[in-house]
């Protein structure tokens, strides 16, 4: 039976997770934004080519996390290792593809991107270090994956505890430099998050040995290849979901990086924390997601409806919550970032009424999606996602800022627009789905 207790218990952890994963884009920014607007600006564009790209890492962990929590639900061990061991195969190779891609091209993303020379150096300099974090997070995303989708989310919590000193306190003193260690500036930040990365990944490894009634035994006589497509048929609609809309913010970020160098800085500080704001409302959709894929995978669809109803009120209820946070983060930002120039505070000051009324525009859409996915309506939530976001607001934000060369105001605007034109469309077929499960 699924209950609200349960899913609470699946999704603090999970909400937590989320937020430590965005905490390692927050400290490199903190950490950098002392060094002066370059640096800033550097850290932003590098982040969002890298973040784009574990963004395809967190997707495909979403679809094995669903398949993983479905064969809970059957409680089938050999069909959990098959879903590991596929998840981690397909993980690992795209992340081969993309670091290949950065080592080989990423020079020429870079002057895509931009055409200052000093700022392409650092950006460059920054991403040949960070690719590697790309390759581990392969590993570390399918072992959180694993754990969530079995609702054992405490367990790459712990990971994420264990990394986030690590990373402050080395990030600090590479940045910085100590004693006769000299300064790394940016290029620190980045060797700082892959040291941290890299002992998560140490932690899930010992913790996955250790786990008892867990065997990742690959079963004898199931053809892998086989079960790669077979799994893949699962995993990638799923996963082309939320690829779409991690492209979608990355292609924003890229508009974005188009306005004035102060305008763009200051979106650059704003980014991480709406992120981070903005997964508590994720977490809670994700365990809605798991809870159900058990309830499915086990056959139980009483009061489901119910379920569904209360995960939709919650998660409304904490995005109001925190939008009273982010109205809290506004007057604290000039505190927060006071060495940053002071036309970057009014740029912040002029875009707070739209980043603080985000969360409770995006809150109702999230839990809904999630909620489709699990109901096996990926295809449909990847159309809504794709005519909402790259044939309508997109182009519209590309021709405000190129074309019609707008304020910072109105190319911002068009996040908060992009919601309000998903919500009916997501409101419609929720009600279609949940009433065929409920007479199915």
């Amino acid at each position: 039976m699924v209950s609200m207790r349960s899913n609470l218990a699946v999704a603090w952890p999970l909400a937590f997770n989320a937020l430590l994963v965005q905490s390692m884009l927050m400290i490199d920014t903190l950490l950098v934004a002392p060094l002066g607007e370059l640096s800033v600006a550097a850290m932003g564009i590098a982040s969002t080519v890298v973040a784009f790209v574990l963004g395809i890492k967190i997707a495909i962990g979403n679809g094995i996390q669903l398949l993983i929590g479905r064969a809970h639900g059957r409680k089938k061990q050999d069909e959990l290792a098959v879903v590991y061991w596929v998840g981690l195969f397909v993980n690992v190779t795209s992340a081969l593809v993309f670091f290949f891609v950065l080592s080989v091209f990423g020079s020429n993303l870079v002057a895509i991107i931009t055409n200052d020379a000093e700022l392409a150096e650092v950006v460059e300099r920054y991403i040949a270090i960070s690719k590697y974090v790309i390759l581990i997070t392969a590993y570390t995303q399918v072992c959180t994956a694993f754990y969530n989708g079995r609702g054992s989310s405490t367990v790459p919590l712990k990971g994420f505890l264990i990394e986030l000193p690590f990373n402050v306190l080395l990030s600090y003193i590479l940045i910085n430099g100590f004693w006769e260690f000299r300064a790394l500036g940016v290029e620190g930040a980045a060797w700082g998050s892959v040291a941290a990365v890299l002992l998560r990944a140490i932690f899930l490894y010992f913790s996955l040995r250790a786990e008892k009634g867990v065997d990742l035994c690959y079963p004898r006589g199931q053809p892998f290849l086989a079960e790669v497509q077979r799994q893949s048929a699962e995993i990638f609609p799923i996963a082309a979901n939320f690829f779409v809309i991690s492209v979608g913010v990355t292609v924003y970020q890229l508009l974005y990086a188009q306005l004035d160098l102060i305008e763009f800085v200051a979106i650059t500080l704003l980014f991480p924390w709406l992120r981070a704001g903005t997964q508590f409302t994720n977490a809670w959709a994700q365990a809605a997601a798991i809870s159900l894929s058990q309830a499915m995978g086990g056959r139980f669809k009483q009061d489901l409806n119910v379920f569904v109803k209360d995960s939709v009120k919650i998660g409304m209820v904490l995005s109001m919550i925190i939008a009273g946070l982010f109205l809290l983060l506004s007057q604290c930002l000039p505190f927060i970032y006071s060495d940053v120039d002071a036309d970057t505070h009014r740029a912040l000051a002029t875009i707070a009424p739209l980043y603080i009324a985000l969360p409770v525009l995006r809150a109702y859409n999230t839990v809904s999606g999630n909620i489709l996915r699990a109901l096996g309506e990926s295809s449909r939530v990847l159309k809504i996602h794709f005519i909402t976001q790259w044939l309508v607001s997109l182009p519209l934000c590309a021709l405000l800022i190129l074309y019609f060369d707008v304020s910072i105001f109105w190319a911002f605007a068009m996040i908060p627009l992009e919601e309000l034109f998903k919500t009916i469309p997501f409101y419609k077929y929720k009600r279609l789905s949940m009433s065929r499960v409920a007479f199915g």
